[in-house]
């Protein structure tokens, strides 16, 4: 009979992982984004699908610890001092939103003739934002560390706060009949915060020395248990405490950011973070009940629409009072639109004490999911019919009339290492750039930079190009450079050109288009870094400066032969770590004017491919 259950919970976890590995890269190919998928693989092995599990709830039980671990690696990004740069954002921005919106979805609920506790626990339940889909989706999108993702984040922190009051309020809610004291619903209060005090105490005093012992231990799984038994133990202390166990392992993550051994913590609760958060949306699209849906789809149907539409009007409007741009506060508005993981906790709790019964439990559960399912259909309707951000150019000059000696063309980081020589000596520098946040970012620091782009001739005229001495294109993409040099020995063939090339094919494209001079931009300082190697392996510096010289060669002569062959040609020049390079039978051949990229990670796997 053991054997018989064993197997049966195989074929369940065999199930799960399944679900996920066809469901996520599906989702996430056709732009539904992992969430979606997660959920979808949930609703078909759930209870209302293939009936693989039957009792979602306890799986929604355990993979509530992914948003546990989800929170603290969030505390770790998150120093006091960080903390306190927000500290506007969070308990303004934060706090005006979460007010403005409960006060919303309450009318919501009131105007729909429910009573005032009911739909004061309803709709506060949903203004509990669910941080796992909007870190999800800022992740994915790349802009957690963004100025309009750090404001979001600052609402979630203020609203993952919020649910220690919440609970609190339920409590005090709760039906005159429950017999419960003033002094033991205080109790509850004073034993909540001595828990939050316990464990900023605990966290100060007694976190890093146990880190600093154990890690003289040099035993790495002992590491990792310590970091998951701080985790699960902050939350632990929370949940008992009566509140919530995700705000008990934000504060944990938060104590520890200023730890020497943050990066390590990270590392290793990062590969459970992300198996138990997926596992996580999996358990909410199983906990679905499609009966309940069936039964009161109108209900839930609208009261979506509604508290959606209710709390997005509430986050846009407090977005533009608070002087967001139009695009900003919509985008806000419809990632954050939905309900949240939280709210389950709260309905959890406002059922245990008789302000809700089971089955509005199940249909306000029900109104979370949908509004979880429909954010990223929301996302993808925001992006198919919102114009394409503009950017503004208040306060930045247009480049007009210049009269610099040597014009620059972009100002990223290679034209202001090449731009110092120059200015040091005195040399008058005009320079130009079409990204506005770049150009703002440089007049702190004491550049003047010009809104341009270089290749358009009408800009090159305007900039000065044919009355300067030199003209340097600092550009980062290969294409605008060579589209720049062209343009420039067509209009003006006598001002030399100097051109900055991302990898062999730019190189060779630029020499075509007749540059003056071209540098690969990581050729020079790869050899300087190759140098000083040698010279730590204990290599004599005049022979290592001989090696250098004897590698400039080798590369000018593959380079020459590469202009007139292709860049197949001259591949004897360059040495590599086996014998005799044989062809790889899996690797496709090289693609005419396909370039090898200089980059460290690009030049190995695309020299070991290409022999090139």
């Amino acid at each position: 009979m053991a054997a018989e259950s064993s197997g049966v919970e195989l074929v369940q976890v065999v199930a799960l992982l399944t679900a996920a590995v066809v469901a996520v890269p599906i989702f996430r190919r056709a732009g539904l984004g992992s969430i979606l998928g997660y959920l979808s693989a949930g609703l078909v092995i759930g209870p209302f699908g293939l009936g693989i599990f039957s009792e979602p709830e306890a799986i929604l039980h355990v993979a509530e610890l992914g948003v546990v671990m989800f929170l603290f690696i969030i505390g770790l990004e998150m120093q006091p001092s960080r903390l306190w740069g927000l500290r506007k954002e969070i308990f303004g921005l934060g706090a005006l939103q979460v007010g403005v919106c409960a006060f919303l979805l309450t009318c919501v609920g009131v105007l729909g003739g429910f009573p005032v506790a009911v739909s004061f626990v309803a709709g506060a339940g949903f203004v509990l934002t669910s941080t796992a889909v909007v870190m999800q989706v800022l992740e994915e999108r790349g802009e957690v560390s963004s100025t309009r993702g750090q404001r979001m984040v600052s609402i979630l922190l203020l609203e993952d706060l919020a649910i220690v009051p919440l609970l609190a309020l339920v409590v005090f809610l709760a039906p005159t009949g429950e017999e419960v004291t003033l002094s033991e619903r205080l109790t509850d209060v004073a034993i909540g915060m001595a828990c939050i005090v316990g464990l900023i105490v605990a966290g100060r005093y007694l976190l890093n020395p146990l880190f600093r012992v154990l890690a003289n231990s040099h035993a790495r799984e002992v590491m990792t248990a310590a970091a998951l038994l701080v985790v699960l133990g902050s939350a632990l202390v929370m949940q008992l405490g009566g509140l919530s166990m995700a705000m008990g392992a934000f504060l944990a993550g938060v104590l520890l950011s200023e730890s020497t051994f943050r990066h390590q913590l990270e590392a290793d609760i990062e590969p459970f973070r992300g198996i138990l958060l997926g596992l996580f949306f999996m358990a909410v699209g199983m906990s679905l009940d499609l009966s309940v849906v069936a039964a009161n789809w109108q209900t839930i149907a609208i009261y979506v629409v509604l508290y959606m539409i209710a709390k997005g009007i509430g986050i846009y409007a407090v977005a533009r009072f608070l002087k967001a741009t139009h695009a900003d506060a919509l985008e806000r508005a419809v990632i954050m639109a939905q309900g949240g993981e939280f709210a389950f906790v709260l309905y959890a709790a406002a059922t245990s004490v008789g302000i809700i019964n089971g089955a509005e439990n199940a249909t306000l559960t029900a109104i979370i999911i949908v509004s979880m399912v429909l954010t990223p259909f929301a996302i993808i309707l925001l992006r198919a019919f919102m114009p394409e951000e503009q950017q503004t150019l208040d306060g930045i000059e247009v480049a007009d009339g210049l009269n610099g000696s040597v014009l620059i063309i972009g100002f990223g980081r290679f034209g202001q290492i090449a731009s110092q020589p120059l200015l040091l000596r005195g040399v008058e520098v005009s320079i130009i750039d079409n990204d506005v946040e770049m150009i703002q970012a440089a007049a702190d620091f004491g550049f003047k930079v010009y809104y341009g782009d270089g290749t358009r001739l009408d800009i090159l005229h305007a900039a000065g190009a044919g009355r300067a001495r030199a003209v340097l294109i600092c550009v980062d993409k290969a294409e605008a450079a060579i589209r720049i040099a062209e343009n420039m020995k067509e209009e003006f063939p006598l001002v030399p050109v100097l051109a900055r090339a991302y990898d062999r094919g730019a190189a060779i494209g630029l020499i075509d288009a007749g540059v003056d001079y071209q540098i690969r931009e990581t050729f020079e300082s790869a050899l300087v870094f190759g140098g000083h190697t040698l010279e730590q392996l204990g290599i004599p510096g005049e022979e290592v400066a001989e090696v250098i010289e004897d590698v400039r060669r080798r590369d000018d002569e593959r380079l020459q032969l590469q202009i007139a062959g292709g860049l197949q040609a001259g591949r004897r020049l360059m040495k590599g770590n086996i014998p005799e390079p044989t062809p790889t039978p899996l690797a496709p051949p090289r693609r005419a004017g396909q370039a090898m990229n200089e980059e460290a990670a690009d030049a190995l796997n695309k020299a070991s491919r290409d022999h090139n």
